[in-house]
């Protein structure tokens, strides 16, 4: 019989591990799907099969899980699946975990030295006719896009050179290109960066690499029409706590902050760096080249979040004291100027969506998740250990803001869904949490109108534990 796993807050609440595959056929709908939602929304979920081998981990340490929600003519279906990567068959031939803190290998058992003890929970990612599950510390895995089912490791038939594929890609829908890079690309506390493009048939092209001023966590990067950004900030990673069993990340107040700007076509010989005081995002909202200005926009604060890299620094700072905020970072590539400007968009958020049609474009509108006060209590969830309780939509030219929240509901990651309608915003589609009965609701708003609720609600018979992250697929893709 396997251990329980232990009672901190990665592991209790709407963090308690669920572990179940499932395939749930016509779920029950409360109002009317709009008929023209018609695809799929893949979601990447840490669902850990077996408690770490030391007793305790965090949050995104655990097993990939892909669920997918499978939208037709006004039904939905449910499926999902565990990635069948290495680490986890490892797991269950062993009916116990062999491997021990999150992404320190000198923690596993020496059965398992060596052998590959990547995840792939953090994003799924359809392109090329492949859907890649994604991990930022290893190289992503290929499941089939209608079953779920694994389909193995995936490196570009052989011609990635880089260790690991990012968590985050940016696609350019007008060209069908996707844009990856992977850090700590050459292995373990390595600075090495890779940066390579996918063309729209799935063909890796033009894989380039260059260092960064020091290990950072990488989770996201961003790209316009012309330029793309790699930013570093100063959660950094030492071989020397890690090799005495210590955390992968810790805060590093010393170190600035860099952003490399290149030629999104270039060379990285054309990387320039621009220098600023220590900050921290996890998620870029989207970017734009205007003439000589390249501008970010970023979910940021001026310290990381998440408990785990806090402590490894020897701190604690309440999440409320953090200066988180919605802004933009602007870069003059025609100046003399080595940092950027800041100019504030909005109030503290995270995991932010925009259009389609917008990506890589000076745009309007904007959808992510907050945590308001005023709209209830925080209930554990996710790896900040506090659930988003609210989703907003807001126009960043005029800063005007929708909200949408519920009482004791955790409201995970939201996804755009585009309309065919002219003139028409689309949809927003949210996942739930629902404290007092321990299951979860999909909630659909008219993207314009998020502050008006749901126009239809999908009931799910059980908890859906909080994904990382999420992607749309429109039903003519996937037959493409």
């Amino acid at each position: 019989m396997t251990h329980a796993f232990p009672q901190t807050p990665d592991f209790i609440v709407h963090n308690e591990p669920v572990r179940i595959e499932c395939d749930i056929y016509d779920l029950i709908v409360k109002g009317k799907i709009p008929e023209e939602i018609n695809g799929v929304w893949y979601r990447s979920i840490p669902d850990p099969q077996y408690p770490s081998k030391e007793g305790n981990d965090v949050f995104i340490s655990g097993d990939g899980m892909v669920g997918a929600f499978y939208f037709e003519n006004g039904h939905v279906d449910y499926k999902c699946r565990y990635v069948m990567t290495e680490r986890l068959k490892n797991d269950r031939a062993a009916r116990r975990s062999l491997y021990g803190v999150y992404r320190n290998p000198f923690t596993d058992d020496a059965s398992v030295q060596g052998k590959g003890r990547g995840v792939a929970n953090t994003t799924p990612v359809y392109h090329g006719g492949k859907l890649l599950a994604l991990k930022e510390d290893s190289l992503a895995w290929e499941l089939d896009p209608i079953t779920l089912e694994t389909i193995g490791e995936f490196d570009y038939e052989g011609k990635l050179k880089s260790k690991t594929m990012s968590a985050h890609t940016r696609l350019d829908p007008e060209t069908g290109e996707l844009f990856v890079f992977g850090y700590e690309a050459s292995g373990l506390a390595s600075t090495d960066v890779s940066y390579w493009i996918v063309d729209k048939e799935g063909q890796l092209k033009n894989e380039q690499w260059f260092k960064v001023p020091y290990c950072a966590m990488m989770h996201d990067f961003v790209v316009t029409k012309e330029h793309v950004l790699f930013p570093v900030f100063p959660t950094v990673c030492e071989l020397e706590r890690l090799k005495a069993g210590g955390s992968h990340w810790g805060w590093d107040s010393s170190k600035n902050s860099f952003v490399g700007i290149m030629p999104r076509y270039g060379d990285v010989s054309e990387m320039r760096w621009f220098e600023g005081p220590p900050a921290f995002s996890y998620h870029m909202m989207n970017a734009y080249t205007d003439h000589n200005m390249v501008h970010m926009d970023l979910c940021v604060a001026d310290v990381n979040v998440f408990p785990f890299v806090q402590e490894a620094a020897g701190i604690k700072i309440n999440p409320a004291q953090t200066n988180g905020r919605l802004a933009r970072w602007s870069f003059d590539m025609a100046g003399n100027s080595d940092t950027w400007t800041e100019t504030i968009l909005g109030p503290d958020g995270e995991i932010p969506r925009i259009a389609e049609k917008d990506f890589m474009k000076d745009y309007e509108i904007a959808y992510y998740a907050n945590f308001m006060i005023q709209n209830g209590r925080p209930i554990i969830s996710g790896p900040v250990h506090a659930g988003f309780n609210t989703a907003s939509r807001i126009n960043i030219k005029t800063g005007e803001i929708k909200s949408f929240s519920a009482p004791d509901v955790t409201l995970q990651e939201p996804v755009h869904v585009t309309s065919k309608q002219s003139g028409h915003e689309g949809y927003i589609i949210i996942v739930g949490e629902i404290f007092e009965k321990d299951r979860s609701d999909v909630y659909i708003f008219e993207a314009k109108k998020i502050d008006a609720g749901p126009i239809a609600t999908i009931k799910m018979p059980l908890r859906l534990r909080d994904a990382v992250h999420g992607n749309w697929v429109p039903a003519e893709q996937l037959k493409r």
